[in-house]
């Protein structure tokens, strides 16, 4: 591994509009140091308005009652938490960059995409702004790629420095769509980076696998080693790919009751420290991909997307389907099926209707 992502749990970073912790920025900094041992080296990406993890909820009490992406007085708090974050840690050589925060979507399902996208703007230009260079993004989840949910596919091909993918086959439903050795599963990140990149206005633009996993309450445990190694090698047949990051390092302990129990034993380490098969596979894998990259395979064809903004599992029938049959394709949104510069730039020959 060479990065880790972490979560600054908000209400503990600023438990109040007018404070921030000043024990969690030591804390914070500490981590950072850690991360710059000579027997660790590992890029730390900070996600920092952290209220969902795990499948649970985490806001600060002050924040009750209050929308985080439209009330301008909560705006203002958040670009301080960004702010005085950005002082302890901003110039650390460790430091990759900012993600907004995990998985906005999950709680604020209820905000209009439009309202979504400029406050993703306004953000990530603010953290450009305070820590330029870095490699700052939107730690969204799958939902504004299948539902358009509180942002936009656009906006989330288009605004900070990649795409984020969240590819859970559990918790998008491509397990119970497709079993768990499905096209549908072993080939879901590999659909959400194609969407990515149908999106973006500029080709070949960077995505991070950010969040995938499995757990041995959709799939049994053996079968998780070798599924980790082709979902990640699929996933890297897209352009573009920048990094992959499994969710999550450590085990939940069972001590801790409060859980769903998917979310207990999606670790590469148990609670005591140990590495687990999927972890001794995916250490193995980085070897063999640092000595022979994946090399992005050329998608002639297209399918092209229905002008709903709602793409999910049932539009992806069409690529699990052509991946069926051997064909590799790529996405094309319905306002580019006539646009011949963009398909003949990205080498697209063939369209096909989903």
């Amino acid at each position: 591994m060479d990065h880790i992502r972490i979560r600054l749990l908000w209400p503990v970073f600023q438990p109040d509009p007018s404070v921030v912790n000043p024990a969690a920025l030591e804390r914070l900094c500490e981590f950072m140091d850690l991360a710059d041992h000579p027997h660790v080296s590992l890029d730390v990406s900070d996600s920092v308005l952290d209220g969902w993890l795990s499948g649970l909820t985490f806001l600060p009490a002050w924040l009750s009652g209050r929308d985080m992406i439209t009330d301008e007085d909560v705006i203002r708090t958040e670009l301080t938490l960004f702010d005085v974050v950005a002082e302890c840690i901003g110039d650390h050589r460790r430091f990759l960059g900012f993600d907004l925060g995990n998985e906005l979507s999950a709680f604020n399902g209820e905000v209009p995409s439009e309202s979504g996208d400029r406050w993703a703007s306004l953000l990530l230009d603010h953290c450009k702004r305070i820590t330029p260079g870095r490699f700052h993004v939107n730690g969204v989840d799958h939902r504004p790629w299948l539902e358009a949910r509180t942002f936009s596919p656009t906006a989330a091909a288009t605004y900070g420095s990649a795409s984020v993918l969240h590819a859970h086959p559990y918790r998008t439903g491509a397990t119970e769509r497709y079993g768990p050795d499905g096209t549908g599963v072993l080939h879901l990140g590999e659909y959400l980076a194609e969407l990515a990149e149908a999106f973006s206005p500029t080709r070949g633009r960077a995505k991070w696998l950010q969040d995938f996993g499995a757990s041995p309450v959709e799939r049994p445990a053996g079968t998780i080693p070798q599924w980790a190694a082709s979902f990640t090698r699929n996933t890297l047949s897209s352009q573009g790919m920048w990094g992959c990051t499994w969710w999550s390092s450590h085990d939940i302990g069972r001590r801790f009751t409060g859980f769903a129990d998917y979310e207990y034993d999606l670790g590469l380490f148990t609670v005591v420290n140990d590495i687990k098969p999927a972890g001794v596979r995916l250490r193995d894998l980085i070897r063999e991909l640092r000595d022979t990259p994946v090399r992005p395979v050329d998608r002639r064809v297209g399918p092209i997307l229905p002008e709903s903004r709602r793409l999910g599992l049932q539009v992806a029938d069409h690529f699990f389907t052509l991946v069926n049959q051997g064909v590799r394709p790529a996405l094309v949104t319905h306002d580019k099926a006539d646009d011949t510069a963009h398909l003949s730039a990205r080498d697209i020959t063939e369209l096909v209707h989903c």
